[in-house]
């Protein structure tokens, strides 16, 4: 077992990492009341909501099972797992449980924000993009048509229950969009760490469970210390979100579920990473580490051909760091320093998003 705790004060909650943890009898003790209602989706079902099921005997439980895919985190959704909690009588002591991916947890979170104003839930990610990145954090929301996340809220869960053994069933695809988030870390703010993930990559490609706790581990860890610094995004927390702004554009210009989330950050990255060279702060030669490494996990390295660097900007002013009309961008100084700036012209964005193509 390994475990650490996010350090929100009375918000603080543990995030445990070890295989077969979903089987595990002591994570239903976060669980607040006599109800729960458990959200998961048409592919995770069948897997694993028998394992969890079976652990809440002496609960009032409901099921909700939502349709799989990034298309389907919307408000129209959203509202289905409202009707079960009302048709079900669930009161303002009941738990939501997240069971699946991003897209279960940022839903079943915003549920949970707002249901009765407010109730407890728990998260329990099975894929390696959520249990680094989206299942920690208290970030949870959907999609509109002209922006991703656009409307969410901050909210923190009871715990993130971690149970590596879900890995083994994630399609490739799907684990090579976790990867890029892993490697965020490492440029954003943990240059051992990412010498560690270039050393240990063809074992993490091959799904070593030791490596992958280790993985796991280290990017919650340099997530935690993230969001206990700044839970709101106010300031610091910004830069974790290096890639993602070239990356959301991405996903709203090809329609939600076309490209997932890991990949569109993936390619995200890269063109932050050559944009913050084009500025002089980190050497060429560290924008081709990074190529390489996205290329071994068969990330795209390159944009949607027929989107246009004026179709990115345009995307992009719609951004959640847009302030006072200037877009913040999130770039590295230098290998293991990630900035928020809204200082680069124009003109080299464009130059950046062109040369990755």
């Amino acid at each position: 077992m390994r475990e650490l705790t996010l350090d929100l004060g009375e918000r603080s909650y543990p995030i445990r990492i070890a295989p077969n943890l979903l089987s595990d009898n002591d994570w239903p003790s976060f669980i607040k009341g006599k109800q729960a209602c458990v959200v998961t989706n048409e592919t995770i079902a069948p897997l694993y909501l028998e394992a969890v099921l079976a652990r809440l005997q002496g609960w009032q439980v409901s099921v909700v099972v939502l349709p799989d895919g990034e298309s389907h985190k919307n408000l129209e959704t959203l509202n289905t797992i409202f009707d079960q909690l009302l048709e079900d009588n669930h009161t303002r002591k009941t738990t939501l449980i997240a069971l699946g991916g991003g897209v279960v947890g940022d839903m079943t979170g915003f549920a949970a924000a707002c249901y009765q104003r407010g109730v407890p839930f728990i998260q329990l990610p099975t894929t390696l993009l959520s249990m680094v990145d989206s299942s920690v954090g208290g970030k949870t929301g959907v999609n509109h048509a002209l922006g991703k996340n656009m409307i969410g809220a901050f909210y923190q869960p009871e715990c993130v229950i971690i149970d590596t053994e879900t890995l083994t069933t994630l399609p490739p695809r799907e684990f090579s969009a976790g990867l890029a988030e892993v490697l965020k870390y490492g440029l954003i703010a943990d240059v051992p760490f990412y010498d560690w993930l270039e050393a240990n990559w063809d074992g993490l490609l091959a799904r070593d469970p030791e490596l992958l706790a280790e993985a796991i581990l280290c990017s919650c860890e340099n997530k935690a210390r993230v969001v206990a610094e700044d839970e709101r995004e106010g300031g610091r927390r910004a830069i974790l979100n290096l890639g993602h702004t070239f990356g959301h554009a991405i996903e709203t210009a090809t329609g939600y579920g076309s490209w997932l989330h890991g990949e569109a950050v993936a390619t995200g990255m890269l063109i932050a990473a050559k944009l913050s060279s084009d500025l002089g702060w980190i050497a060429d030669a560290e924008v081709e580490r990074l190529a390489s490494l996205l290329q071994r996990a068969d990330l795209p390295l390159n944009p949607p051909a027929e989107m246009a660097a004026e179709q990115f900007l345009s995307l992009m002013a719609r951004d959640k760091k847009v302030l006072d009309g200037r877009l913040r961008l999130v770039l590295l100084k230098a290998l293991g320093e990630a900035v928020v700036t809204d200082e680069v012209e124009q003109a080299k964005v464009i130059a950046a998003i062109e040369a990755v193509r």
